[in-house]
């Protein structure tokens, strides 16, 4: 169940590395000159999910998996500045989800934020920070799962990396 759910993590975060990498290339590719006034687009979905989460920390430590389902909101806007320039955000929150123990019964809720943000120029440098903060919190004491975390790249012109970290770390309280 752990290689799983690491897949299902892994999934919805590549697609969001996915879709700001794209979103610059697409930028830098597709350059046209400059435009004279800025554009903006912005969208909102709602999409449903279900999916296991293993929470080693629940039972006494023995772990259990969770069943989870619910809604995640997904706020996505971007904006081209007129200069070349662009800066895209996306936030996603589950809203409405909870979840049961599938060795105890107990109830959980999924809460969290996660938020990407990409921006550059054509031509020059791209910066992309993801911040993810994905919480299970069960009924009782001992039986909360946090997980957070951080990357950051910064890319110049000629494919320099001049910064990245990526911070992650998985807690049970």
């Amino acid at each position: 169940m752990k290689s799983q759910n690491i897949k299902i993590g892994h999934r919805r975060r590549l697609r969001l590395v996915v879709l700001s990498v794209v979103t610059v290339v697409l930028s830098l590719l597709l350059a046209m000159p400059v435009q004279a006034r800025a554009v903006t687009v912005t969208t909102s979905t709602k999409s449903p999910i279900s999916l296991a989460v293993f929470v080693p920390c629940a039972v006494g430590g023995a772990g259990e998996g969770v069943a989870l389902s619910g809604t995640i909101h997904d706020l996505s806007h971007v904006s081209f500045d007129g200069r070349g320039g662009f800066h895209l955000n996306v936030h996603s929150n589950p809203q409405g989800v909870d979840g049961v123990g599938l060795t105890t019964g107990d109830k959980y809720q999924g809460t969290g934020v996660t938020r990407s943000d990409s921006q550059g120029r054509a031509g020059g440098t791209s910066v992309f920070t993801f911040v993810n903060n994905f919480r299970i919190i069960g009924s009782g004491p001992g039986n909360n799962l946090l997980v957070h975390d951080n990357l950051h790249v910064t890319v110049h012109p000629n494919g320099t990396v001049t910064s990245f970290h990526n911070n992650f770390s998985i807690t049970c309280k």
